[in-house]
């Protein structure tokens, strides 16, 4: 065997070429960026501490104070109501708006188009003076006699007012929520239930609303958390809510930097609350769409702690 054929395999091998070094890419824009919101919330926090004017003794001193707790309890009894009857009012009107008939699509297209073209607070100041529209409301027959009439300020007082402007607003909103969602549903499920005889009412409350609400749930969920925030208008009737004790108390004191920062806390501290509630409720219903819905922030908790715990057994 020559000498060729025994150095041929090293000389081969020492032609080949040598592995490519892997560099990763340097994002220096994204670390300059990461950097400078660093500082600016750490800026931000250092104010929050420093700064005399935020008076956090003064938060402390009103956050759990009964007048405020009270005004909570105010703005949550008035995003309730106007919740429930404007979402309950506004698919009324969606159906109304999807019907064949003429009349109901109009009338329901008409108050929709009323609804969301006045702003909110003229809508609350109107009902607020409807006695000087209306002075007496009663039951008779139209155009006719009336058997039974009561004053309107007896029957509407302040709190009434203030409902039925909010349920009224909402409800032009939650029309258009509730028939996208409707439109969403496909319509050959309901040719399907028609061809089995179901009837028209069970086909929208057991197979239209049910799917639907998927689409409905995110929109009427961030709906229902700008009403919360919304119901602060109603100071303008004097009503006892969150905003409103607020400015009483800080038209006294004088305190009115940490006066509105407790009113941003407990704004804050509902919306986040509405927000954990929404996205549970829309895990609920998605479960017809996704065999293995993804863990919930706690079982996420739950799994890291519980991995910790084996890499360090």
């Amino acid at each position: 065997m020559s000498s060729d054929t025994i150095t041929e395999p090293a000389v081969r091998l020492a032609e080949e070429p040598a592995e490519p070094t892997v560099v990763p890419a340097r994002h220096y824009a994204r670390w300059a960026a990461g950097a400078a919101v660093v500082v600016l919330v750490a800026q931000f926090a250092h104010g929050l501490v420093t700064n005399p004017v935020w008076e956090w003794s003064v938060f402390r001193d009103y956050v759990l104070s009964e007048t405020i707790v009270q005004a909570v309890s105010v703005t949550l009894q008035l995003t309730a109501y106007a919740t429930v009857l404007g979402f309950l009012l506004g698919t009324v009107l969606a159906f109304m708006r999807l019907s064949r008939s003429p009349v109901l699509s109009t009338v329901a297209w008409t108050y929709i188009w009323v609804f969301r073209s006045i702003p909110m607070i003229v809508q609350l100041v109107f009902w607020f003076n409807l006695s000087a529209l209306y002075k007496e409301l009663g039951v008779g027959i139209p155009f006719g006699p009336v058997f039974w009439s009561v004053d309107s300020n007896t029957l509407i007082g302040t709190i009434g007012a203030a409902v039925i402007g909010l349920t009224l607003h909402q409800a032009a909103y939650a029309a258009e929520i509730v028939r996208g969602g409707v439109l969403a549903v496909d319509p050959g499920q309901l040719e399907a239930a028609a061809a089995l005889g179901i009837p028209r009412l069970r086909q929208i409350r057991r197979i239209v609303l049910p799917q639907a609400m998927r689409a409905i749930l995110p929109t009427a969920g961030n709906e229902i958390i700008g009403l919360l925030k919304g119901t602060s208008v109603v100071y303008v009737m004097s009503i006892g809510e969150l905003f409103y004790q607020v400015q009483v108390i800080y038209g006294r004191n004088g305190r009115v930097i940490p006066l509105l920062l407790v009113a941003t806390a407990w704004y804050v501290v509902l919306t986040s609350l509405f927000s954990v509630a929404q996205y549970y409720v829309e895990r609920r219903y998605a479960r017809g769409a996704d065999r293995t819905a993804p863990p919930t922030p706690l079982q996420r908790a739950r799994r890291f702690v519980t991995s910790v715990k084996k890499e360090s057994a």
